[in-house]
């Protein structure tokens, strides 16, 4: 996360795999706040961290024949939203760095919220 510049939109991620359907809302709202110029840093905590692990976020369509959780993120990225990891929701999900399909950073509670609480708006999904 950027220590010059504070975010104008945090989503703190909860949601995980156990929920599909209301993921593509949080990556929609990021990537039209990015693709609007906004700074906009979503944070996975939690559940969903599982979404950055290797060959998960493709395997869940929250509408069958529909895009893949994946292909929403992929837009958020492509729009300039950037993802952090929580590192200790990574542990607790016994994943390791080298299980990520994204190279995100990877910080604790305490290293974040600094810049998360420098936020214009901070919402948790």
């Amino acid at each position: 996360m950027s220590e010059q510049q504070a975010a104008d939109l945090v989503i703190i991620l909860i949601t995980g795999p156990e929920n599909p359907k209301r993921l593509p809302s949080a990556f929609f709202l990021a990537s039209t706040a990015a693709a609007a110029d906004m700074n906009v840093v979503m944070y996975f905590t939690g559940p969903a961290t599982l979404l950055l692990k290797k060959g998960v976020a493709e395997s869940i369509r929250p509408m069958e024949e529909g895009n893949t959780i994946k292909n929403f993120m992929e837009l958020a990225l492509d729009n300039g939203v950037q993802f952090v990891c929580c590192l200790q929701s990574l542990e607790l999900n016994g994943m390791k760095k080298e299980d990520l399909a994204f190279d995100v950073p990877l910080l604790t509670p305490s290293q974040a919220l600094p810049s998360l609480g420098q936020a214009g708006r901070v919402l948790t999904w």
